[in-house]
């Protein structure tokens, strides 16, 4: 089937979610400049660039986690592995501002090292970022989509020790989740090999 994404969907449910898939998700931990706590996963992540190794995060409508990275210009993105999927997937509950998602899920706060923002203690992985910018998205016609953009330079890097092996990520060990469409997650448990033409 073709359809012009511009009009009407003729399907019950936008397919490119389904499309663009498996996404990474990132786990923004942030804090307000009242101090107040957020904990929220976002599928409309990735990381851009290395050395400097820069992330984003896009937030459909100004939610707590954009607004307070905007606010202190820290965030940190935990890494969500299949053992904690559960208790991502609470956080993504609309809890009224200010309310502690880490609590809400069971979670533990683990001061960063290098941010304000805790971590989470039980993520196997997780990114320290100071903010670099933001920007709102807009159509074709310059027109704003409530569609926020922040964007984060890696300052700081916590990994368990079990997931490295001989100074590699071991990634099908860490069991990463991806979001796919609709409800749909995945689980990266498989890996293989493809050298880069020379």
């Amino acid at each position: 089937m073709f359809y012009d994404a511009r009009g009407p969907l003729p399907l019950p449910h936008d397919p490119v979610k389904a499309l663009v898939a498996p996404r990474p998700i990132g786990w923004i931990s942030a804090v307000s400049a009242r101090g107040e706590i957020n904990l929220a996963p976002y599928s409309f992540f990735n990381v851009l660039a290395s050395r400097p190794a820069i992330v984003m995060f896009s937030s459909e409508g100004r939610k707590d986690s954009f607004s307070f990275v905007a606010e202190t210009g820290e965030f940190v993105c935990n890494i969500v592995t299949q053992d904690l999927a559960q208790q991502m997937n609470m956080t993504s509950a609309p809890l009224p501002r200010g309310r502690n998602e880490f609590v809400h899920a069971g979670l533990t706060m683990e001061p960063s090292r290098l941010v304000k923002p805790p971590r989470v203690k039980e993520a196997a992985a997780a990114l320290e970022c100071r903010l670099v910018g933001t920007t709102e998205l807009t159509d074709l016609d310059g027109r704003p989509i409530d569609r926020h953009v922040a964007f984060g330079q890696v300052i700081g890097v916590h990994i368990e020790d079990r997931f490295l092996k001989n100074g590699l990520v071991d990634t099908a060990a860490l069991r990463l989740v991806a979001r796919c469409g609709y409800a749909d997650y995945a689980v990266v448990d498989e890996v293989f090999q493809l050298a880069r033409p020379g």
